[in-house]
């Protein structure tokens, strides 16, 4: 028998069998894949730099760029993280939210509402498929 929230998460983390972990994982990682090429279309190109600034990561993200988005960093589960900008694009959140004199040009929020549905339902599918195959 478990005592407690935090036994139990441990006692089931425990449990999880490294195939659904994988397929959890890919499916992240599809996601982040699909979640960033909508972003490089949506940004608007000058010379390219913040275009070409926008990744994703597991962990941190590279030095110098801004985190836009990251899955829980409080769980023993990997972390990916959305990240724009570096030393030469330093305005990716001008673009995104604007400015005083500027009006605002976001891609990320728009592309995140348009897939997020897709990817959650992709990482749920691909973890049910998993389990499903360690069943027979």
């Amino acid at each position: 028998m478990v005592d407690g929230v935090s036994a139990m998460t441990a006692e089931l983390t425990k449990q999880i069998p490294d195939r659904v972990r994988r397929a959890a994982i890919d499916a992240m990682e599809t996601g982040a894949d699909e979640l960033v090429a909508m972003m490089k279309t949506l940004v608007p190109v000058d010379q390219g730099d913040l275009r070409d600034s926008i990744g994703w990561t597991f962990g941190k993200p590279p030095k110098g760029s801004r985190m836009i988005a990251q899955t829980d960093p409080n769980t023993s589960d990997p972390v990916i993280t959305i990240y724009a900008g570096n030393d030469k694009a330093f305005y990716a959140a001008f673009q995104e939210f604007g400015t005083v004199k500027m009006q605002a040009n976001p891609f990320f929020f728009p592309s995140w509402r348009a897939l997020r549905t897709r990817v959650r339902r992709r990482i749920t599918r691909e973890i049910n498929k998993a389990i499903k195959s360690g069943t027979k």
